[in-house]
């Protein structure tokens, strides 16, 4: 019998979304597990937007079978509607409101009662740390309590499912870290967190797998680490005290690329534990002491590289419908 936990948050099959003769999503593929934080990735206009568009219902796409918490997309939007919390790439809150103010606004959207919204919003600005600034016109908010209240009013109506979408654009690294650990509390508390982000970084502290889209299509997925391990790049840098020492590490670690300037060799490896004692180990029996060690394995941005062809660039994504006129 299948049970609650086995059926993803979300699951699409063949999803595809043209423009005119440009495919913005061409055939791909998504399951998500409940409970877990799913980073996509990609280029601008590799189609991450629209994603989240055709998940969330804003947009319907092309083809494809789609499944999101548990309900058919295609049959039933209303469910999915209530069963998911939307925090788009610009805040959705009314700067001519106070905080308190927007959250009882969306609460009402929700249908609570008048005391249970008043509840829910005291709760979600003692949540998102607002409660000082509950009287004050949103327009006098710092962009990043404008974040935070923003994704508290996606937080009203209690979603299982939330999808943001470039929640951190725009935000100083404070706030930026400060939202982070929202979304582990969110996750820690059994919701799912469909994340887009121009930042590498934030997919590597927060997803718990990855997929990177380019060009319409998943080229790759798996957890962070997965995708690292999966490209060339692994190597130590190694400093010596002197030329001699230099000389004797370079023969006997087969002439690695080396650096007279700065005493340095750079040796290959596969970026684990055991590989670096090995390599100690040699240098060791060889009576070949070592000044300092330094290791570099890929990270994200390597990977980014790898499969896409250039480095992310950390602008915001613009939107595919604009890119394919």
């Amino acid at each position: 019998m299948t049970t609650t936990h086995t059926i993803p948050a979300i699951a699409a099959v063949d999803l595809r979304k043209a423009y005119g003769e440009h495919r913005v999503l061409d055939g791909i593929d998504l399951r998500v597990g409940q409970g877990t934080v799913f980073g996509l990735l990609g280029p601008n206009g590799s189609g991450k937007t629209t994603t989240v568009q055709i998940l969330s219902t804003l947009i319907t796409a092309d083809g494809g079978t789609i499944h999101v918490a548990g309900h058919d997309l295609a049959r039933d939007p209303s469910a999915v509607r209530a069963s998911i919390g939307v925090t788009g790439q610009f805040s959705a809150v009314d700067t001519l409101l106070t905080g308190e103010e927007n959250l009882l606004l969306m609460a009402k959207l929700h249908h609570l009662g008048r005391a249970e919204r008043r509840h829910r919003a005291t709760e979600l600005l003692e949540q998102f740390d607002l409660v000082d600034a509950r009287d004050k016109l949103v327009a006098t908010y710092s962009g990043g309590m404008k974040r935070r209240l923003d994704l508290a009013m996606t937080l009203v109506g209690n979603p299982r499912l939330i999808f943001l979408d470039e929640p951190t654009a725009g935000l100083d690294p404070r706030s930026r870290r400060a939202m982070w650990q929202i979304v582990r509390e969110l996750v820690a508390g059994g919701a799912t967190i469909f994340l887009t982000t121009q930042y590498l970084e934030e997919a590597d502290e927060l997803a718990d797998r990855v997929a990177v889209l380019d060009r319409g299509k998943l080229v790759a997925e798996g957890t962070p680490e997965e995708l690292k391990r999966s490209i060339p790049g692994s190597h130590v840098i190694l400093r010596f005290a002197n030329a001699h020492t230099l000389d004797m590490a370079a023969g006997l670690l087969g002439q690695p690329k080396r650096n007279d300037e700065t005493l340095t060799l750079q040796v290959p490896g596969d970026g684990s534990v055991r590989g670096l004692k090995e390599l100690l180990d040699k240098l060791e029996r060889a009576s070949i002491e070592v000044e300092e060690l330094t290791g570099h394995s890929p990270n994200l941005d390597d990977v980014f590289l790898a499969l896409t062809g250039h480095y992310h660039d950390g602008a915001r994504a613009e939107s595919e419908e604009e890119l394919a006129r």
